[in-house]
């Protein structure tokens, strides 16, 4: 199977990291970095990276839960680096409202051994997070990725309008969140507003749960995107 560019959302190389693709005569085992699946293929790029046809084809938010009903990674900043590396998501959109819930539901789910929960609290998620439309940060004074935290603290804890401390918590999870992002200011950045969020919810998740999905105090991603941001804030950006 050769993979075929897409060139609305890029023009060369490798869709993950950039890097040459290399092709052989022959074909070689080959594992999908999104869907896990095994392939014959005769191209991958310099650092070992495959992205199968069907996951080069898919739209964000089916690449989204597909990614993530597959992969064994515990990290959710990790999981969103691999998911914002794809050309299916755009630098800025609302996809990253159902990435944010969908990353830290894989990873709490992961940790503790649960996939069936995972995959059945993936679709409320992605159902949740794509009712919320994109520009709310500005128009409604409620980013996505924030409101993506609240989803992910209500899906988890099964909060509803008549819980008592699991909504309470959902609506925890999200003003702390907002809070964080509201300090470093404008203009939006949606892979800015998405490391925060993981940051808080991973936070949060260990303070009220018990739960510790990544070495958050030591580990800041760094931005690889801000060549695609006319808006990047640059130096004042933590992860610039």
């Amino acid at each position: 199977m050769v993979m075929t560019q897409n060139k609305s959302k890029h023009s060369y190389n490798c869709m993950i990291c950039g890097e040459e693709l290399e092709y052989i005569q022959g074909y070689k085992e080959v594992t999908c970095l999104y869907c896990n699946g095994k392939f014959e293929a005769n191209v991958t790029c310099k650092a070992g990276h495959y992205v199968c046809d069907a996951c080069h084809s898919m739209s964000g938010l089916d690449l989204i839960e597909s990614y993530c009903k597959e992969t064994n990674k515990t990290n959710p900043i990790d999981m969103a680096i691999d998911l914002m590396n794809s050309p299916s998501v755009n630098m800025h959109g609302p996809e990253h409202h159902f990435l944010v819930p969908a990353v830290l539901i894989t990873s709490y789910y992961n940790i503790k051994g649960d996939d069936k929960s995972k995959v059945k609290k993936l679709a409320v998620a992605k159902k949740r997070g794509s009712a919320v439309p994109g520009g709310v940060c500005g128009f409604y004074g409620n980013c996505g990725a924030a409101v993506g935290t609240g989803i992910f603290m209500s899906i988890i804890t099964e909060a509803s309008p008549l819980t008592k401390d699991s909504w309470g918590l959902a609506n925890l999870m999200t003003g702390n969140t907002l809070i964080s992002i509201g300090n470093k200011g404008g203009p939006r950045c949606c892979k800015r507003n998405t490391f925060i969020a993981i940051y808080e919810a991973a936070k949060f998740t260990e303070e009220k749960l018990g739960v510790r999905m990544y070495e958050y105090e030591d580990y800041t991603p760094k931005c690889t995107y801000k060549s695609k941001n006319k808006e990047c804030i640059g130096k004042d950006c933590n992860f610039f």
